[in-house]
């Protein structure tokens, strides 16, 4: 496990060929092997590289990004 601060996520962007990290509830998962996050997109609605915590509330579905394998932690 890594310790990752915010700038440091940002950079798991899922671009390029960079891994898609998100963040949720301070661990980061690693969602690179999941087609809903192609190129570091889901749904148009968010991006790979932050912290997913806040926007969980509104999606309307359960949580899945802890069914990925955790990464790190976000500091």
């Amino acid at each position: 496990m890594k310790d990752l601060t915010a700038a440091e996520l940002a950079t798991f962007d899922g671009k390029d060929g960079r891994p898609a990290y998100v963040a949720y509830a301070g661990g980061v998962y690693d969602l690179s092997a999941s087609p809903m996050w192609a190129g570091g997109d889901h749904e148009g609605m968010h991006a790979a590289g932050g912290d997913m915590t806040a926007d969980q509330d509104d999606a309307p579905h359960d949580v899945h990004v802890t069914d990925f394998p955790q990464v790190g932690r976000l500091v």
